[in-house]
């Protein structure tokens, strides 16, 4: 479909709303006004409809290649795009681990023939791969990913001297999973001791503390410090750790960011009750406190993006005991319904939203012409209706794994349309994958 004209929806975008026409030809955003009086292909009446720039999930692990039971690249973009997200930033953790320039490009490979969204992919830093690590292109790559504590798979970095060299000569960002792994494993081993085979979920940010994340990401700040790096810590997880940020700058001269997740803005550890190891992530989910001084500083900019660590594990592998099932649950396709909730119980307003989830994770990594409706920029859109209520049912769930921790949920709004580098991709409920999704490119 060559051009596309959106007649009269309200825009939420650079920090207004607005009513105006849209009109998209070949891909691009070519005009925004009150009113457009041209001939389209398509014409969407959205009266009523709020149109968002489409999301920008700077954090996901796709699970392909190696772990294709939990989840491959085909199903969960089909599932991101579903809730919003047209553009996804993938993880390492895959098997094999994504170690090496050749490895990342057969991941790029694979999804320029299997993914409805468009993309990018993290190269891995181990602790013997630098010289690998340092060969990534800035351009066409998304960052480097650091696990500084344990994670899926084997891909934990702690050796200092790996570290130095990647804060000091890294051309481009560097994403950090932090939690302090000496503090994790000490405290596992006392629970262990006392409780035997009877851990549970409920003990889960016991183990995985504030202090462990603390600890973890006040190192990555002072390496950051030390060398200039362009540090993102993700999926900030205590209210401790808020106070390691900084809104004095605008973020375009930031050189250290933080990124919170949505489970971390909605559940608490009140919560391990009734969703046990549903809500089991690494970091924890912690108190309700920790959750509310995550959303304050969404609000006041010193966390900067708004993202996912969309993780499936299948229902089989969820279902064990606490200490045998992983960590990480699926999110994209319900990430921006929740956080339209928020908006609606009167804690986040709808600008902030576009904001955390499109505008910053565009300037955050210097996407090119993306994450904004702007004339010239790729016609990544998300038109929803606020209040067209839509409840999580497992028969609805696009993901592999076949579940939800949002399950049960009714949420007021539903993603009515998403617009992929203007391909009309989901329309009130239904797929069209004539089109893939557009490797991202990044203006460094």
């Amino acid at each position: 479909m060559s051009s596309i004209l959106i007649h009269s929806a309200t825009l939420v975008n650079e920090g207004k709303k607005f009513v105006a026409d849209v009109f998209i030809k070949n891909g691009i955003i070519e005009s925004i006004a009150p009113q457009i009086e041209r001939k389209a292909d398509r014409v969407i009446h959205a009266e009523g409809l709020h149109l968002f720039p489409g999301c920008i999930d700077d954090q996901v692990h796709f699970r392909e290649p190696g772990l294709t039971h939990k989840a491959d690249i085909y199903r969960e973009s089909r599932a991101a795009v579903a809730g919003g997200i047209t553009s996804f930033m993938e993880m390492p953790n895959t098997v094999p681990n994504t170690l090496t320039q050749a490895l990342l490009e057969e991941k790029y490979l694979i999804a320029s023939n299997t993914s409805l969204a468009n993309y990018s992919f993290y190269m891995g830093a181990g602790n013997d791969n630098l010289e690998e690590v340092l060969r990534t292109n800035p351009e066409t790559v998304c960052g480097i990913k650091v696990f500084m504590g344990s994670s899926t798979g084997n891909m934990l970095v702690d050796n200092e001297k790996t570290l130095e060299g990647i804060f000091a000569n890294a051309p481009m960002l560097i994403a950090t999973h932090c939690e302090d792994e000496a503090t994790i494993r000490s405290n596992a081993e006392k629970f262990q001791a006392l409780f035997g085979d009877d851990l549970t979920p409920g003990m889960h940010p016991l183990i995985r503390t504030a202090e462990a994340c603390y600890i973890s990401s006040s190192f990555a700040v002072g390496l950051a410090k030390k060398h200039n790096s362009r540090l993102h810590i993700l999926h900030i997880s205590s209210a401790i750790e808020t106070g390691l940020f900084s809104n004095t700058l605008p973020l375009a001269q930031k050189r250290i960011t933080a990124e919170a997740c949505v489970h971390h803005l909605w559940f608490s550890d009140e919560d391990y009750a009734t969703k046990g190891n549903w809500i089991k992530w690494n970091p924890a989910v912690k108190t309700a406190a920790d959750r509310d001084a995550i959303l304050q500083a969404v609000l006041d900019d010193r966390i900067d993006v708004i993202a996912t660590d969309h993780a499936p594990h299948t229902i089989e592998e969820k279902s064990q005991p606490y200490s045998k099932a992983p960590s990480g649950g699926p999110l994209v396709q319900h990430a921006l319904p929740a956080m339209l909730e928020l908006f609606h119980m009167g804690k986040i307003r709808l600008e902030k939203i576009a904001e955390k989830m499109a505008h910053n994770p565009a300037i955050c990594f210097q996407v090119h012409k993306r994450g904004f409706i702007r004339e010239g920029y790729s016609a990544d859109l998300v038109l929803v209706d606020l209040n067209r209520p839509s409840t999580v049912e497992r028969s609805s769930l696009l993901s592999k794994c076949g579940w939800s921790p949002f399950e049960g949920r009714t949420f007021s709004s539903t993603v009515t349309h998403t617009f992929v580098s203007g391909h009309l991709a989901w329309e009130n409920g239904i797929i069209n994958d004539q089109k893939m999704g557009d490797r991202l490119i990044f203006k460094r």
